[in-house]
């Protein structure tokens, strides 16, 4: 059978899944962190379970789970969700500053190099919204902090693609880049910013237009796998930011549909497999051999980005008129990261070689945070009393949408 590994790679990874919920119930440990256990363990530094060449598809599998991802996080940006809308704007900016200024002051008393500092700065701001979403999902979160999160995550990335792409134009300039590549860096950049908003603008609209009317007040599984598919498939054409363009598509729908819920709740229903897939084989290529490479920059990385999360929220919430739990626990729920960064690195490699080291700073600073922040947010969710039946509520009166 041509097939049969990669079937029995998918099936086998679907069990693991369903065993990681079970256990993580248990041991209080979410099925994110222990995916990611399971895949490292299986994956060619440990025990190289699998045959060679399993994880030729992970980069098909990252694009459909992302695209999903984005498009579910573009819900929370609905204009009911965003009532409050100013408190996650100024939250989220407060982080990505806050983020970016102590990755930067950390990264450059170590280096020496400014253009390192800028580049780390603007990638330690990217979070991992799969991680994140999944976390609150499985805990049933829903509270006043679970809502900021989701809205937070669903936005911070856009800034964070923005910062990058400035702090990149700077890094040229000051590494000895030339006057015209850098104007072409920051048109590229701001291209694919507002190139992917205008897609999920310009394909919105007609989902939205057509949800619910083809089987009035039914869900359709068709019309939006479709749109999503079809939204991530063009902007990796045009080289434009499939999860920024999803998360749009997503916004447009959340606002504009007449059945607004069940595209959403269509396409998580049958997010939970290309989740498990995701995360089981973002373990297996995390590569271990790189941490003890990190020494005293990896270590200035780290704590810098975990104190420019906790500052950052803490700030934010502040100036936005919080409440105590928000403020105390929002930075701490930011922690996971995951392709975004990886993908900021490869192209802040590919730009300035010179600095050999970022890829490898990043790559094993994700591993830290990847296995570390799910079970952080977990516990802030916890204690700000969020997850289960821990938070009560009035009914908003929409029986279809159980989320905050």
């Amino acid at each position: 059978m041509q097939h049969a590994t990669d079937l029995l790679l998918i099936g086998g990874t679907l069990l693991l899944a369903l065993a990681a919920h079970g256990l993580g119930q248990k041991i209080h440990v979410p099925r994110v962190t222990l995916l990611l256990l399971l895949g490292a363990l299986a994956g060619p530094d440990m025990l190289a379970l699998l045959p060679e060449g399993s994880d030729q598809s992970f980069g098909f599998i990252t694009q459909l789970t992302l695209a999903m991802v984005g498009f579910l996080l573009g819900e929370r940006m609905s204009v009911r969700n965003l009532a409050e809308g100013r408190e996650a704007l100024i939250v989220s900016l407060a982080v990505t500053v806050g983020t970016a200024a102590c990755v930067a002051v950390a990264v450059w008393l170590v280096t020496g190099s400014p253009a390192a500092a800028l580049l780390l700065g603007a990638i330690a701001t990217a979070t991992a919204p799969a991680a994140t979403l999944d976390v609150m999902r499985e805990a049933g979160a829903r509270g006043p902090l679970t809502r900021l999160v989701y809205q937070v995550v669903a936005i911070d990335d856009a800034w964070g693609a923005i910062l990058f792409s400035l702090a990149l134009v700077a890094a040229e300039l000051l590494a000895g880049g030339s006057h015209s590549g850098t104007g072409e860096g920051l048109a590229q950049g701001f291209i694919e910013v507002g190139g992917s908003v205008l897609l999920g603008i310009v394909l919105g609209f007609p989902m939205a237009w057509l949800t619910g009317r083809l089987r009035p007040g039914e869900p359709m599984l068709l019309e939006s796998a479709g749109f999503v598919f079809v939204a991530a498939g063009i902007a990796g054409l045009l080289e434009l930011s499939y999860l920024l363009t999803c998360m749009t598509l997503g916004v447009v729908v959340a606002n504009q549909a007449r059945h607004h819920i069940r595209p959403f709740r269509s396409i998580e229903g049958i997010s939970e497999p290309f989740l498990a897939l995701f995360f089981f084989m973002a373990g297996y290529q995390l590569e271990w051999s790189l941490l003890p490479t990190l020494g005293m920059l990896g270590l200035a990385y780290v704590g810098a980005r975990v104190a420019g999360r906790l500052v950052g929220g803490q700030i934010g919430g502040y100036l936005a008129g919080s409440n105590g739990h928000t403020r105390k626990r929002i930075g701490a729920c930011l922690m996971p990261q995951a392709g975004v960064a990886l993908g900021l690195a490869l192209v802040a490699t590919e730009r300035l070689p010179e600095l050999t080291y970022l890829l490898p700073l990043v790559i094993g600073a994700t591993v830290i945070f990847e296995l570390v922040g799910p079970p952080l947010t977990l516990v802030q969710l916890r204690h700000a009393g969020e997850t289960g039946q821990g938070y009560e509520e009035e009914a908003d009166g929409d029986d279809d949408d159980p989320r905050p």
